[in-house]
């Protein structure tokens, strides 16, 4: 079965700016980029990057996970196409978050992961920041000294102290340590130098000194 954007597109409704369509539709481009240079299945990669978020929303706030239900919904969608073809589809969907299992456990798998990791990182990673930051009534900065990684890591997070700086130190400035692909990693390299660099600015202008 062939997943267009268009047939994609209806999938979703509305969303927030952060996981809206045009998140989709960024990590479909980076997820073909990406398996072009390794060589993965772009029918299995291309499909999966489309579906990868469907029905979040629901999902969220009935506490699921949202990978889960995607999958879930995948399967249901393409039934009567390759069993091993929907098996890999829906193992990518399955295995592309962040913070749980399953592992990514086959290239395309590996591949959308990357490609939904590295829309969370550059310019574009540091707007998705602020914009959740500023749906969810954040403050705009905190001291990027002032951010204990190590009591983040056993305490787990604060939400009525998280910022967007928070989210670089705690998350996204470890992303790129996580990909898999030789091509994601690359990308990534360019994308947290740009990052890191961006909130080392913030805090200079925030204190005065630029």
């Amino acid at each position: 079965m062939h997943v267009t954007v268009e047939m994609a597109r209806e999938l979703y409704g509305e969303a927030d700016s952060v996981h809206d369509f045009d998140h989709i539709l960024r990590v479909l481009r980076l997820a073909e980029r990406i398996a072009r240079a390794e060589s993965a299945d772009l029918s299995v990669v291309r499909a999966a990057a489309l579906l990868h978020d469907w029905g979040r929303a629901e999902a969220q706030a009935q506490g699921l996970d949202h990978a889960a239900v995607a999958a879930s919904r995948a399967r249901d969608l393409l039934q009567g196409a390759a069993p091993a073809w929907v098996e890999a589809v829906t193992h990518a969907i399955a295995a592309h978050r962040f913070r749980a299992g399953p592992s990514p456990a086959t290239l395309e798998a590996q591949v959308l992961f990357d490609a939904d990791k590295l829309d969370a990182l550059g310019a574009i990673g540091i707007a998705r920041a602020f914009a959740y930051g500023g749906a969810h009534q954040q403050r705009l900065w905190a001291p990027l000294a002032e951010i204990d990684l190590a009591q983040w890591d056993a305490e787990g997070d604060n939400p009525e102290r998280h910022t967007p700086v928070h989210e670089f130190v705690v998350k996204l400035s470890r992303l790129k340590e996580r990909l898999y692909t030789r091509a994601g990693r690359a990308i990534a390299e360019e994308r947290h130098r740009y990052m890191a660099e961006f909130y080392r600015r913030l805090d200079a202008e925030v204190e005065g000194e630029l």
